[in-house]
């Protein structure tokens, strides 16, 4: 094969996890909106040159924006060469890919392909790719979805965890979007990706997947934070056999408790958040929950937050957005040690063989 090779995604897709390195040419800003899995940056032009280059291109021409361009991308590529390829052997197998596979990756994979390395550049790049993943995510591959439902704190995210931890398939989407799912669920420190990144974090989960398997999932609204489920996703999900996960509410109370420490911490971050809630409780409510919070009356807001709130909405919800619910398996968590969920997972894992 002549390389640098020119492949559409199609063809990439199938050897995607074989090859050695994904390198994205785009610029830093590019990459961190979304990428391919896997990928790392190496901007030819980062964004401040992409800028100098553009407006060169839009306000004097194209001669004068290559000319300007050229140098840069040369000394980008040779900086990469002489410090992150400086170890790789001869047959290292790269992908490069920008945003439509033009000049930006065709220099690149042409300067790795003069120096020996087999090289691939993806036609039609990052676009392409986000072609396929939008197309794929409006027919999802056919899995046996099983649906872990249960009131807020019942241990649905830690239960989804240790079905991970012992082999089983789990989509746990609200670690694909770094948020709890609730109103306080935004997690300290760790922004949500942006809906693209979402879209293909979700699209390489499902694609692993064995269909013959079945494919553990929590009972997620159409949102994440601010993050959307794909719609088909969801209507499979809906749609599909669930397990209803039950805990007292002293031990959701004690789980709750551990997972939102940092609201502990800082009740002025939890008081905002619950700012949030204005319109449905009222201000005189909303008062109240600020000073338990401020009078450091954690356990007794918390068990209030269910009781008043989470727990009716959920109710209010379940049966109407997941149509088998009403026949879902009971699963009882006696407490929230890890032997617990251990115990309930592997039941769970070996009684959906």
């Amino acid at each position: 094969m002549k390389y640098p090779a020119v492949l559409s995604f199609n063809d990439v897709l199938p050897q995607l996890d074989a090859f050695d390195t994904i390198i994205d040419a785009r610029s830093e800003s590019e990459f961190a909106l979304d990428h391919i899995p896997g990928a790392i940056n190496c901007p030819v032009l980062n964004d401040e040159e992409r800028i100098l280059v553009g407006t060169t291109y839009k306000q004097v021409g194209s001669f004068e924006a290559k000319r300007i361009g050229a140098p840069l991308v040369s000394k980008n590529i040779a900086r990469y060469i002489e410090t992150l390829f400086a170890d790789k052997p001869r047959d290292w197998k790269p992908l490069v890919y920008c945003w439509r596979g033009g000049n930006r990756s065709g220099s690149m994979a042409h300067i790795l392909a003069k120096v020996g390395w087999p090289v691939v550049q993806l036609d039609g790049g990052y676009k392409a790719f986000r072609g396929y993943v939008n197309t794929a995510l409006e027919n999802p591959p056919a899995l046996d979805f099983r649906v872990i439902c249960g009131t807020t704190g019942s241990g649905k995210s830690r239960l989804l965890e240790t079905l991970d931890s012992i082999g089983a398939q789990v989509l746990d989407l609200e670690r694909l979007a770094a948020h709890r799912g609730s109103v306080l669920g935004h997690l300290p420190g760790e922004p949500q990706p942006s809906q693209k990144m979402f879209e293909t974090r979700i699209w390489d989960r499902l694609r692993r997947f064995d269909p013959a398997r079945p494919v553990f999932v929590e009972s997620e609204s159409k949102k994440v934070g601010n993050l959307r489920v794909p719609e088909v996703v969801m209507e499979r999900m809906r749609a599909s056999p669930c397990i209803a996960l039950t805990l007292s509410r002293p031990n959701r109370v004690r789980l709750l408790m551990e997972d939102y420490q940092h609201f502990c911490a800082d009740p002025s971050a939890l008081n905002t958040q619950l700012d949030h809630l204005v319109q449905l409780h009222g201000r005189a409510r909303i008062d109240a929950w600020h000073a338990m919070a401020n009078g450091g009356q954690m356990p007794a807001l918390v068990d209030q937050l269910l009781v008043e709130h989470y727990d009716p909405a959920y109710l209010r919800s379940i049966d109407r957005n997941f149509v088998q619910y009403p026949n879902a398996r009971v699963v009882e968590l006696a407490d929230i040690g890890q032997e617990d969920f251990l115990a309930t997972a592997r039941d769970l894992q070996s009684s959906a063989m």
